[in-house]
C-alpha cells in the first residue's frame, strides 16, 4: 500500500506544476496579448535575443524546437507569423541546406525589449509562491 501512497503524492506533485505551468502561460499571454504576441512567440523571441554574440541572435529551426516545447509545425507555422510582422528573419544554412536559420529583426529585438520586464513581472508573481 505504500507504493499507491507514493504515486499519489508523485501524481499530486505533477498537477501541482501542470497547474502552475497553464496559469503561468495564461498570465503571460494576458499581458503579452495587447502587443501583439503569445507566450510561445516571446519564448522564441527571447531565445533568439539570449542567443550568443557570435551567434549573431540566430538559431536554427530544428535547435529551438526542444526548447519551445512545440512541435516542429506547429513552431514553423509560429515562426512565419514572427516572419510576417517582421519580427524575425529565416535563412538557409550555407554549410548543410536542410538546416533554416532564424534571426532577430531590429523590430523583434525591440519589441521583447519593450515586454521583457512584463513577462519576467508575470514570472516572478506566478513562481515566487
Amino acid at each position: 500500500m505504500a507504493v499507491k501512497t507514493a504515486d499519489a503524492g508523485l501524481e499530486e506533485r505533477w498537477r501541482d506544476i501542470l497547474s502552475v505551468h497553464a496559469r503561468t502561460m495564461c498570465e503571460i499571454d494576458r499581458v503579452l496579448h495587447p502587443h501583439g504576441l503569445g507566450a510561445s512567440d516571446f519564448e522564441v523571441l527571447d531565445m533568439l535575443a539570449s542567443a550568443a554574440p557570435e551567434e549573431g541572435e540566430q538559431c536554427r529551426v530544428q535547435n529551438l524546437v526542444g526548447r519551445v516545447h512545440l512541435s516542429q509545425s506547429a513552431l514553423s507555422r509560429l515562426i512565419g507569423r514572427l516572419e510576417k510582422d517582421g519580427l524575425v528573419e529565416r535563412s538557409v544554412c550555407a554549410e548543410d541546406r536542410r538546416g533554416v536559420f532564424v534571426t532577430l529583426t531590429r523590430k523583434g529585438r525591440d519589441l521583447h525589449a519593450e515586454v521583457l520586464p512584463l513577462q519576467r513581472d508575470v514570472l516572478a508573481r506566478m513562481l515566487s509562491s
